[in-house]
């Protein structure tokens, strides 16, 4: 492994001293030592960083760019050991997050009291919506989106893949009978959502290509666990996220149909958020505990 973080903090003394020599001295390094490391940074960047035909040193373009981009880099080092340091107490703020129901009750919410034992000075503003918000007009921090998303300008990380299965309780399979194939599902009561498509329909992969099955539906629902609690109760079949009904099929409570005709349905999840490299502290911190351990959620390890 490199020594990079010890090149720039020599190479930002130089830079603050204004000469080799007086760096040397600050850093109890010799003179030649001192200008042999900042040539290695340059012979591995390919660009030179410093002038050195003047009295005092000056920076080129580029040694500017890699003077403030060190700064940064080093300042955000310097962050992460202060909080590992000192239990991370001192990391505080709210953070406003938006997040499909299922997800956030099966997914998030355990993570929380752990999370708060290492950041507990962290609020988290918490709504559970499968409704897609806006993050400028509700002033929200963090989303987790299920399904593709549109351009924009917000950044993302890529959590996993939700593989929706057909399910149905067992006693409305006994009563209503099991769909042998897509087009039986016209005979069905197919549980539906009321946010994501015009029309009742499910779009389902046939021969590798999505076809929109028209359905027939008693209920309408804004959020998937609405759903859920229909198909458990009889009420019809649902199209669900594995991760929302995984304990409901390995408990029997509900039962996969179709598996072997319909093809995989898969859509993605990212946590979305705006700020980039100038994203608070508090933001940092949430997404870079939540985001792993729910991608371990997702896969099935937790």
């Amino acid at each position: 492994m490199d020594n990079r973080a010890g090149e720039m903090q020599v190479f930002l003394r130089v830079v603050e001293a204004g000469s080799f020599s007086e760096a040397a001295r600050l850093l109890r390094m010799t003179p030649s030592t001192v200008s042999k490391l900042i040539s290695r940074i340059e012979a591995r960047l390919g660009v030179r960083l410093v002038e050195r035909s003047t009295r005092r040193l000056s920076l080129t373009p580029e040694g500017q760019i890699y003077y403030e981009r060190s700064q940064a880099l080093l300042h955000d080092l310097d962050e992460v050991e202060q909080e590992l340091a000192q239990g991370a107490t001192t990391t505080g703020g709210t953070v406003r997050v938006n997040i499909a129901v299922a997800l956030g009750v099966l997914g998030l919410e355990p993570l929380l009291p752990e999370f708060w034992r290492t950041y507990p000075n962290v609020v988290v503003d918490l709504s559970l919506s499968d409704e897609i918000v806006d993050l400028y007009l509700d002033r929200t921090d963090v989303a987790f989106r299920v399904g593709a998303l549109p351009a924009s300008g917000m950044i993302a990380r890529r959590i996993g893949i939700a593989r929706r299965k057909i399910v149905a309780a067992p006693s409305y399979l006994d009563h209503h009978g099991i769909p042998l194939g897509v087009d039986d599902l016209s005979r069905h009561n197919c549980l539906g959502f009321n946010f994501r498509r015009l029309a009742p329909v499910w779009p389902v992969r046939e021969s590798g290509r999505i076809v929109d099955r028209a359905m027939t539906s008693s209920l309408l629902a804004n959020n998937g666990e609405t759903v859920r609690r229909m198909a458990l109760a009889g009420v019809g079949l649902a199209r669900m996220g594995d991760y929302h009904v995984r304990a409901d099929i390995a408990a029997g409570r509900l039962v996969e149909v179709l598996a072997d005709v319909v093809e995989p349905d898969e859509e993605q999840i990212h946590a979305v958020f705006l700020g980039g490299a100038r994203m608070p502290q508090r933001v940092r911190v949430f997404l870079d505990f939540v985001v792993p351990r729910l991608r371990q959620f997702l896969d099935g390890e937790a």
